[in-house]
């Protein structure tokens, strides 16, 4: 019982958290996602954060040498 609501209290907290940490698309998407996991009872198991942050480092790792050809292009 004591789970369930304190699960209540925290879902809003985690989603704030959440969408401050990450924010566009990722965390507009997450932060729900994380709202909706944290209401419903045994979804907790699910590790949203460390999924997003992995998510994020992968991305950014595609997005970093399109980046710097283009400023070697434009330097050229």
């Amino acid at each position: 019982m004591l789970g369930e609501v304190s699960d209540v209290i925290w879902a809003p907290i985690s989603a704030i958290i959440f969408y401050r940490m990450f924010g566009g698309t990722l965390g507009t998407f997450g932060s729900l996602f994380n709202f909706m996991e944290e209401l419903f009872p045994g979804l907790d198991f699910i590790p949203t954060f460390t999924l997003s942050w992995v998510m994020q480092r992968i991305t950014q790792g595609w997005r970093e040498p399109k980046v710097k050809m283009k400023m070697q292009e434009q330097k050229a």
